[in-house]
């Protein structure tokens, strides 16, 4: 499905249904058509399967990533979201932390020896030293609105809150230092959801769609699109499996890593330009 569709589709959909998305999505100034026109075409992508591994179908993934050669995990759902590790050949867990039921469990990143962890609705993220057993939690940030997707340049924190737009966070006080609205073509692209920062771009998935979207941080220029539909075979879908999120990059290997929220597999795959 191309991505002018699917902008469309998304618009009406949260218009429809009043979710807090559309409320914070903003329009695109002015001129931003003849911007664009003379902006470079944001490339096409399609993908190979490399390797297939399990993954539990109860995980609803909010947050994946890899980091010194370990792979981790966020979930959401009250009462069900933690931060695990997961072992990639078999797909097992080891639960790192859980949040009270009261929480819903968003994204996730790891930055200067500590795990940060979205929380949805709660206006909260808690801030995890790690140790050579696990997690040990250190302290919690306020922020305003949602939380969805999170991830970091090794510097600074990059969140997403379902809108278009895209948060510069001070790692030490969370509070926000820069916004940049996400746009295609002069459009916002809202439902920014799961984000990683691989080679000085931002990676995000397009919540309810099978696509992700490749920004440059600076402009919040979609620089391309990678459309992953129909990369869990039907034969793998249960009445529980829900959409495409989580992305995962090892930059000493430069494999990439997707899932999505209870599904079967996690893969790593290869783009390749259209």
């Amino acid at each position: 499905m191309k991505l002018a569709t699917i902008l469309l589709l998304t618009t009406l959909l949260l218009s429809a249904c009043g979710n807090s998305a559309a409320r914070s999505a903003r329009r695109a100034p002015k001129g931003a058509a003849t911007a664009a026109a003379v902006q470079p075409e944001p490339k096409q992508y399609t993908y190979r399967v490399k390797a297939s591994y399990p993954h539990s179908t109860k995980a609803y993934t909010q947050g994946l990533l890899w980091h010194d050669g370990q792979l981790w995990e966020g979930t959401g759902q009250h009462g069900e979201s933690v931060v695990q590790t997961l072992d990639l050949e078999t797909g097992r867990s080891h639960e790192m932390a859980r949040l009270p039921r009261s929480e819903f469990g968003e994204g996730i990143a790891i930055l200067g020896g500590e795990l940060f962890q979205l929380t949805w609705q709660s206006n909260t993220v808690h801030v995890y030293r790690l140790t050579d057993s696990g997690l040990e939690k250190v302290r919690d940030h306020r922020y305003p609105g949602e939380g969805w997707g999170l991830t970091t340049d090794g510097e600074k924190l990059y969140m997403s809150d379902g809108s278009a737009n895209l948060y510069t966070v001070d790692p030490t006080t969370f509070r926000r230092e820069k916004r940049v609205t996400v746009t295609w073509r002069g459009e916002a692209v809202p439902y920014l959801n799961e984000l990683e920062w691989i080679d000085g771009r931002i990676w995000a998935n397009v919540y309810t769609t099978d696509q992700v979207v490749i920004i440059d941080p600076a402009t919040g220029r979609v620089e391309g699109v990678v459309d992953l539909a129909g990369l869990l075979p039907a034969g793998e879908h249960t009445p529980t499996t829900d959409v495409l999120n989580g992305i995962a990059w090892d930059p000493d290997s430069k494999r990439l890593f997707v899932t999505g929220k209870n599904w079967s597999k996690l893969f790593e795959i290869e783009i390749i330009e259209q």
